[in-house]
């Protein structure tokens, strides 16, 4: 069985795929995903699932994750992103919480410089 770290780096990689269904498959039917600057948050795999139909129109233009790291390997996984855009040619970092319950994700949590995130676009 694979730890909780892997299942968030498996879950990094089918995002890099666009392999929607790979992804959803880890997490849970009632999970919920947060992202600052949002006006709701999304519940459920289904919702989830439709949001990333659009991925491409909430990510800064050029938008390109450089490096990830994981802090954490059981419960809750924090995934540390390296990214750069277009307007953010030097990169800059966020943070992303993981929480599982049984082994699936129930919580995705994004942490971001909301200010720079939108400047980005």
């Amino acid at each position: 069985m694979a730890s909780d770290a892997e299942i968030v780096q498996r879950g990094w990689e089918a995002v890099g795929r666009g392999d929607w269904d790979a992804l959803i498959a880890d997490y849970t039917e009632d999970m919920i995903f947060v992202m600052p600057g949002q006006n709701d948050v999304l519940e459920g795999t289904a919702a989830f699932r439709n949001a990333l139909e659009n991925i491409g129109a909430a990510l800064p233009p050029g938008f390109e994750i450089t490096s990830i790291r994981h802090i954490g390997e059981t419960g809750e996984v924090v995934s540390v992103v390296e990214w750069k855009s277009d307007k953010v040619p030097d990169g800059s970092q966020l943070a992303v919480l993981f929480r599982f319950d049984d082994g699936k994700v129930a919580e995705e949590r994004w942490f971001v410089d909301t200010e720079q995130w939108k400047a980005a676009f």
